[in-house]
């Protein structure tokens, strides 16, 4: 038996003695997802019991290194770990902006007592984080923020706001930008800030969404106080962190292009199947087989890409192209699995509809955003085209 069998078999066991059963089949519902953070909120009571055990084993962030919580797994090691809780459909022990955004950024930039301050709450779920970058007049213009930090002594002293913060009235703390010099070009002077929700001066308010969700945020700085210590990189070379922040969150959002429930099997519920065991309408089997074929594709594709992020690659414009792709594909998934209900997934409310008709229509609103989170559609374009093609700007 090679050394990966004996893993896979080891995990196999872990995984029987340990899973919980309630969140087993439960791979594709958001709620059974632990968020960890200091007032966690579960939907199922065995989420807590699920996280503490999976970071004892530092598998909630497999690859990172043991000494800040993880598991120091091989990127084959992780894949196996990831195809064991998918034969069970068992939900990762944790997610969230700690494991997919600020975390690989502080392992990038961050000094050794940051990484030892904070790594290990990350990956053993006691902190939730969120993002501060778009601001009400710098959105896709980035560059142009202007939330301030004034240095006094050992602090900043932090004034203005922030808009579009996903889950900022759930967090503990926030990494953002913000301004500390003006003199210069727009880019300089930009300092990247971690800062705990915790300040008096910080106030949250949800937006209401026309899903009926509040995932997203405005977030007001008064006079909030955050140490010097909590600069990643140097005072003013915000924009470098914020650069290698915004690959790994592009990369995060391109990865909703994995599969939320079997388009096949769906397309076979609603439509029936013909003589020959197909799907029976022929023009959905043709766009469900289309869509099958983009999305193994993709994960093919981004696969590699992993592989060489583990290699020592840092993510660079390829993550503008995993956002766009994966985006797109997944905004046609919703669309399609909208045309596979039909009428069925028009409701919002009331009888007729059973819960996951009512998710989907929920679903396929929400995910009209995702051409815009993370930088829009045309700004990854743009992007692409320039640092990718070598088109003139």
């Amino acid at each position: 038996m090679s050394e990966l069998e004996t893993f896979r078999e080891e995990v196999r066991q872990w995984l029987e003695a340990n899973a919980p059963q309630a969140l087993r089949g439960r791979r594709n519902d958001p709620a059974a997802v632990p968020w960890g953070g200091r007032n966690p909120r579960y939907a199922y009571p065995e989420s807590a019991d699920w996280l503490e055990r999976m970071a004892g084993r530092g598998w909630t962030a497999p690859t990172w290194p043991k000494e800040y919580g993880g598991g120091g797994l091989s990127r084959e090691h992780e894949r196996v770990l990831h195809q064991e809780l998918a034969r069970l459909e068992l939900p990762p022990g944790l997610t969230g902006f700690g494991l997919s955004m600020i975390g690989p950024t502080l392992l990038q930039y961050g000094t050794e007592e940051q990484k030892r301050e904070h790594l290990p709450k990350i990956t053993g779920g006691k902190i939730r984080w969120c993002q501060g970058y778009s601001e009400p007049d710098s959105g896709s213009d980035l560059a142009s923020l202007q939330t301030a930090a004034v240095r006094d002594g050992d602090e900043f002293v932090i004034n203005g706001q922030k808009i579009w913060t996903s889950g900022a009235d759930l967090a503990d703390w926030i990494f953002m930008l913000v301004r500390t010099d003006s003199s210069g070009k727009k880019q300089a002077g930009i300092t990247f800030i971690l800062v705990d929700m915790d300040d008096p001066g910080v106030e949250v308010r949800p937006i209401r969404l026309i899903s009926g969700a509040s995932p997203f945020c405005e977030t007001f700085f008064r006079d909030v106080r955050a140490p010097v210590g909590n600069v990643i990189g140097e005072p003013g070379d915000g924009w470098t962190v914020a650069k290698a922040l915004l690959g790994h969150e592009r990369s995060m959002i391109g990865g909703m292009a994995a599969p939320r429930v079997s388009l096949p099997e769906l397309a076979a519920e609603y439509l029936g199947r013909d003589e020959q065991g197909r799907i029976a309408d022929p023009v959905l089997r043709h766009r469900v087989a289309q869509s099958e074929m983009d999305a193994l594709s993709f994960q093919l594709t981004v696969q590699r890409n992993a592989d060489s992020l583990a290699a020592g690659h840092q993510p660079g414009p390829e993550s503008s192209m995993f956002k766009y792709y994966g985006t797109e594909l997944n905004m046609r998934r919703e669309q399609l699995m909208l045309s596979i209900r039909d009428q069925q997934a028009l409701g919002w409310e009331g009888d007729g509809y059973s819960e996951e008709e009512l998710l989907q229509t929920r679903a396929w609103l929400r995910s009209r955003a995702n051409s815009i989170e993370g930088g829009t559609s045309e700004i990854q374009l743009n992007i692409i085209s320039k640092r990718v093609l070598g088109l003139p700007g």
